[in-house]
């Protein structure tokens, strides 16, 4: 039987995670309230996260920095701060 949970970014009950994404107090709370759905769209962007900000996922700062990331997408107000440098796609740099 699929474990269910009340998502608290879609704002839905969905099926929830099998399994804890981090080994401390934030991946109990995306456990407890994050839907497998959310957790999925919190994965594509943080991919565009580490890409933007040139993360080097080898240093303790660049894991903290995402999960610091992870937080705001999943429970906060979504928005996201952007690079320094960051154009958003379609718009040429000047």
């Amino acid at each position: 039987m699929t474990r269910m949970v009340q998502c608290a970014k879609l704002g839905q009950t969905l099926p929830g995670l099998p399994y804890k994404p981090f080994n401390d107090a934030l991946g109990q709370r995306i456990y407890d309230s994050i839907s497998t759905t959310a957790w999925t769209q919190w994965i594509e962007h943080s991919k565009r996260i580490v890409n933007e900000y040139r993360l080097d996922l080898t240093q303790k700062r660049a894991h903290e920095t995402l999960k610091e990331q992870c937080e705001t997408f999943l429970f906060g107000d979504g928005q996201i701060a952007q690079p320094p440098d960051y154009v958003p796609e379609g718009e040429k740099k000047q």
